[in-house]
C-alpha cells in the first residue's frame, strides 16, 4: 500500500487559481483608470472657465473706457483744435477725412500729438496716476480689470462723417479702443509649460500684484502667449 502511494503522480499546483475569484482592488483599479480623465475635464473647466472670466472683464472694461473717452479730453491731443480747413476746405465744408491711431506703449500718435494725461483718465480715472480703490463718477478701466495699463491700449479716432470744417467743437469721431500685449493667465496649465511668458512689460504686475520679472526669476508660474482679442467703438461727445 505504501508503495502504491508513492507511486502515485501528485496534483499539480495552480497558484493563480486562488486569485480568480478574489474581486478586492477592482474598484481601485477602474478609479485609476478614469482618474486621468475625470482630473483632466475638472482642470479644464477650471482654467477656461478662469480665462473665459477674464475675457468678459476685458471687454467690460473696453466697453466703459471707450464711454469715458467719448466725454473726455482725446488722446490726440492736436484734435481738440482740428478745425479741418485749408486752401480748399472753407468754413462750412463737409469735415475733411482724419485718422488718429494712439499707441499706449510707443506713447505716439500717427499723425498727431500724444497725451499721456488723457490716456491715464481713460485707463485709472479722471485726475488719477495710478488705480484708485476708491468709486468714481466713471468707472475706469482698471477697476473692472486691474491687469490693464496704459501701455496695454491702442486708441483710435476716425473720420465718421458728421460735423464740418470750421466747427467750433472739433470734430467728432468714432473711438475705437482695443487691448495689446495682454495675454490669458491659467492658474494650472501655467505650471506645465516649459518656459515662462511674460506679458504687459517687463516691469508689470500680474493679478496678485506680483512683479513678473520676479516670477521670472523664481520661475513658479508660466504664461500661456494667447492674446486678448476685444475691442470697443464710440462716438466722441462734447465735453
Amino acid at each position: 500500500m505504501s508503495g502504491s502511494r508513492a507511486c502515485r503522480p501528485s496534483p499539480r499546483r495552480r497558484p493563480l487559481r486562488g486569485f480568480a475569484p478574489d474581486a478586492g482592488g477592482a474598484t481601485s483599479v477602474e478609479f485609476g483608470l478614469i482618474a486621468g480623465v475625470l482630473f483632466a475635464l475638472l482642470f479644464g473647466i477650471t482654467d477656461f472657465g478662469y480665462a473665459f472670466w477674464q475675457w468678459s472683464s476685458a471687454a467690460k472694461a473696453l466697453q466703459l473706457g471707450v464711454r469715458l473717452a467719448a466725454v473726455s479730453d482725446p488722446v490726440a491731443s492736436d484734435l481738440k483744435t482740428y478745425t479741418g480747413l485749408s486752401s480748399t476746405v472753407l468754413d462750412g465744408d463737409p469735415m475733411p477725412y482724419y485718422q488718429r491711431v494712439c499707441n499706449g506703449t510707443s506713447k505716439s500718435c500717427s499723425g498727431g500729438t500724444f497725451d499721456q494725461t488723457a490716456l491715464n483718465a481713460i485707463v485709472y480715472g479722471r485726475g488719477n496716476a495710478s488705480c484708485p480703490t476708491a468709486p468714481q463718477p466713471f468707472a475706469p478701466m482698471c477697476q473692472i480689470f486691474t491687469r490693464i495699463k496704459p501701455e496695454n491700449i491702442v486708441i483710435e479716432y476716425v473720420h465718421t462723417g458728421l460735423g464740418y470744417a470750421g466747427r467750433p467743437g472739433g470734430p467728432i469721431p468714432t473711438i475705437k479702443l482695443s487691448l495689446t500685449g495682454l495675454n490669458y493667465d491659467f492658474l494650472i496649465l501655467n505650471g506645465f509649460l516649459a518656459s515662462p511668458h511674460q506679458h504687459g512689460g517687463a516691469d508689470g504686475d500680474d493679478h496678485r500684484g506680483r512683479p513678473v520679472r520676479q516670477m521670472r526669476t523664481a520661475g513658479a508660474r508660466r504664461r500661456i502667449s494667447l492674446l486678448f482679442r476685444a475691442t470697443s467703438a464710440s462716438r466722441r461727445c462734447d465735453t
